[in-house]
Formats: C-alpha cells, structure tokens, sequence
C-alpha cells in the first residue's frame, strides 16, 4: 500500500509518501512542503498548492490520499486556510480517482505515539523511528504528513473490515418483500377466520 499524507496549509502544506502494510516495517518514498508566499493573492495560492500536490501525485502515483481533518481553533483565518487547502487537495485526488480518508489530528498522534495528545516533537521522533530515518523531517508540517500516512496504512485494515461488516449488516437486515400484493389486510394470521359482516348482533323489537 502506498499513501500520500497532506498536512494542508497555505504558507506551508506538509507532503510525504509512504508504502507497506500494517504489521510490517514501513518505508518511506518521499517527502517535503509545497510553500506559497503570505504575500500572495489567495487564488494564487490555491493553484500553486495545487500545482503542488499534482506533481507530487504524478511522481509517485499513491494508491491512498490521507488529509489531516480540520478541526475548530481560536484563529479563524488559520482554520479557513487550512480548510481551503485541505479541499484543494481532496479535489486533486478525487479527480484522479483516488480514495481519500480524513484523520483528526489526535487520531494520527494516538496511532504514532500512543497518546492522542503528544506534541509535535514526539511525533516528528516515532515518525523518524518508524521509518528508519537518520532524523526527523523538518519542518513538522512534513513529518505530521508522514504521520497521516503511516496512520492510515495502520488503521486502513481495521477501517475496511468495520466498513464491510455495516455493510453486511444493513444486507441482512433489509426486509424481504413477498411476490404477493394487496392490502394491509393481507397480513393476517393463516387460518384466521375473517367475520362476516352480516354477523353483527341486530337488535331485536321488544314483544
């Protein structure tokens, strides 16, 4: 399995490719940060992103894109950038057909670390751990990207079998019509016999 982590940002979106499967060393194929200027008008920006991202999806063709999900801050501008990138990389990857899964932040910490609250220096040495690596990637938006990618080569299995376990749980649980047709009536118990309605009592006159 080979995946494609994005750290999404404006100023600096986190890239890295990663190839193995759970249970198994990993190996990393590559990674590095699509930078944009501040400076720069925020459509610029997007396609430079972009541009980015595309190139990276044509030199090592993943199987998997996992983009960091974007959760609430205090900072609201930082949180629309992030969003904007974050979108502009799902729709690079969706237009070539590529599954996209979304991972919360204490989702890839927790997967690396063990502890959904680690800091990014923690994750940056599991990360340089993990892959065998002479030292962790700078700057963190590229090692949270190789987090995203190692999470979801490791929690893929586990997310697959819950899928197709719903899955057959909403086949087995749908009603089986019968070939009959009619009216609500036509529930009724076999061998139930139906009152004619002529048996109502009539009321007699008094002599």
């Amino acid at each position: 399995m080979r995946v494609l982590g994005i750290d999404p940002g404006l100023t600096r979106c986190g890239i890295g490719v990663v190839e193995g499967v759970a249970g198994r060393p990993l190996t990393m194929i590559g990674v590095g940060v699509v930078r944009t200027s501040s400076d720069a008008e925020l459509g610029d920006r997007l396609v430079a992103v972009e541009r980015g991202i595309e190139q990276w999806l044509d030199e090592h063709s993943p199987g998997f894109v996992a983009v960091e999900r974007v959760f609430a801050q205090h900072n609201v501008r930082t949180v629309m950038g992030t969003a904007q990138a974050s979108a502009v990389a799902m729709l690079c990857a969706a237009r070539r057909g590529i599954p996209v899964a979304l991972h919360t932040p204490s989702e890839v910490k927790a997967a690396v670390t063990g502890s959904g609250r680690a800091d990014k220096d923690q994750v940056g040495a599991m990360v340089t751990r993990l892959l065998r690596l002479d030292a962790p990637p700078r700057p963190a938006d590229a090692a949270d990207a190789l987090a995203l990618a190692i999470c979801h080569i490791w929690r893929a299995p586990a997310q697959n079998r819950l899928q197709q376990a719903v899955a057959a749980h909403r086949t087995s649980g749908t009603p089986r019509t019968s070939g009959a047709t009619g009216t609500l009536g036509a529930s009724r118990t076999p061998g139930a016999s139906r009152t004619p309605s002529t048996s109502r009592p009539l009321k007699g006159r008094t002599a």
